[in-house]
């Protein structure tokens, strides 16, 4: 702490933020390159204003690590999302869903029930990548079977992916956010339900309606079986594949951590396809 430190002004703790835009609109619009760079260059404005308003550069460097101490849950959760994700396609278990999905959901619920299953498993695993990775490629694969157009599905998806991630005490953003701002988790979850919920029940209706126009169509059953006998031809489909998502959402009821739910089951993926897939 120095003496003749200054406090910013609303304009000088803007520069860092219109600096950075500027930087993401100019790299990413108009030279058609990654965000990385500017990001970098936004953090670097950012110290620049530190350092003119004669902060001691150690508080600055420690408020780097604070900021990147926060953001490392996040970061441990999306790394293994990855490996969730390749695990449960390799070992079948996404074939399987989408396989048991072509045969029990009809088209006229097909949108709603997306959007319904994916919050729940959202809020189960406090992910919105592993759901939209998982279980929402197999309802893609299962709206293409059901004639259903796949950006109608994937906003299905995406919708209860993040309904669920936003209000999940297991979120990585959600425990980041009251973190960052200084309050409990509880409280932050609690007044996002004044937002979130109007706009779910408005999308949820929506997808109710958009279904019914599907519900008279013709179902394409030779199409469908045709993808039930590629997914079989392809990979060996069993109920058993069905265990690694139960698995993940019984851990999640007994208020495991994410990180090492989602380990589980990205391990009895890597298992699966070891020993069902060859």
């Amino acid at each position: 702490m120095t003496a003749d430190r200054k406090e910013p002004s609303v304009g000088l703790a803007l520069i860092p933020v219109v600096f950075l835009i500027g930087a993401l609109f100019t790299i990413i619009v108009i030279l058609k390159q990654t965000a990385h760079i500017p990001l970098i260059l936004g953090a670097s404005a950012a110290a620049g204003v530190a350092v003119y308003l004669k902060y001691p550069w150690k508080e600055i460097q420690d408020g780097i690590v604070n900021g990147i101490n926060l953001a490392m849950g996040a970061i441990l959760i999306l790394i293994i999302v990855g490996t969730l994700i390749g695990t449960w396609i390799s070992g079948g278990i996404v074939p399987a869903m989408i396989y048991y999905g072509l045969k029990a959901l009809s088209p006229g619920i097909f949108l709603a029930a997306t959007m319904v299953i994916c919050s729940i498993v959202s809020l189960g695993t406090g992910s919105s990548w592993s759901t939209a990775g998982t279980v929402g490629v197999a309802l893609i694969g299962v709206g293409q079977g059901l004639n259903i157009p796949a950006p109608m599905v994937a906003g299905a998806i995406i919708s209860g992916a993040y309904f669920g991630d936003k209000m999940s005490p297991l979120s990585d953003t959600t425990n980041l956010a009251p973190a960052v701002a200084g309050t409990d988790l509880f409280s932050h979850i609690r007044h996002m339900v004044y937002t979130v919920t109007p706009g779910y029940i408005i999308a949820l209706v929506l997808y109710a309606y958009l279904g019914t126009k599907f519900s008279g169509g013709a179902l394409t059953s030779q199409n469908i079986e045709t993808m039930l006998s590629t997914i079989k031809a392809n990979f060996f489909i069993h109920p058993v594949l069905l265990l690694p998502p139960l698995l993940v959402i019984v851990m999640v009821i007994f208020k495991i951590p994410p990180l090492p739910a989602l380990l589980g089951g990205t391990l009895m993926g890597g298992i699966f396809a070891v020993v069902t897939q060859s």
